[in-house]
């Protein structure tokens, strides 16, 4: 992975609580997306993420993603820096621990329905009112200089 051909979108700025939604990025010129979502857990209610495809990126057509990809998660990062490798699935939900956490997905766009043009994504993230969450896309690009943040 070439350093020049990465680029890094802001998903989802610190929210608190609810369901909070990132913004729709094109993978059309990515090759691999990461989905790097932060959680300060703030009660005792889990968090749920999931990966949504859509046709642009104005949420044209926007639908849960059907077909499972890698995932991690460090459920306490202040007693570890070691990501754990989860079951590859299409969503996740951590445990209700009152942590620090970091949750990875890794994003191949060939995943999803590109035959009927979903070639756009974004993050949704379900958490307790106390909650804090943030999200970055870290894209390896085809090409140094692409644009994700249009169709």
């Amino acid at each position: 992975m070439q350093i020049n051909k990465m680029n890094s979108v802001e998903a989802l700025v610190p929210q608190t609580g609810g369901t909070n939604t990132g913004d729709y990025i094109s993978l059309k010129n990515v090759i691999k997306a990461f989905v790097v979502v932060h959680i300060d857990q703030g009660d005792a209610d889990t968090a749920v993420i999931t990966i949504e495809q859509a046709t642009s990126v104005g949420a044209g057509g926007t639908t849960p993603i059907t077909k499972t990809v890698p995932i991690w998660s460090n459920l306490d990062c202040a007693a570890s820096d070691v990501l754990v490798a989860r079951t590859a699935a299409v969503s996740y939900e951590t445990d209700a621990g009152v942590k620090h956490k970091i949750v990875i997905f890794e994003i191949d766009p060939a995943t999803f329905d590109i035959a009927n043009g979903f070639d756009c994504m974004m993050v949704k993230i379900v958490v307790g009112a106390a909650s804090k969450v943030s999200a970055l896309y870290l894209l390896e690009q085809r090409y140094s200089g692409a644009v994700e943040i249009t169709d």
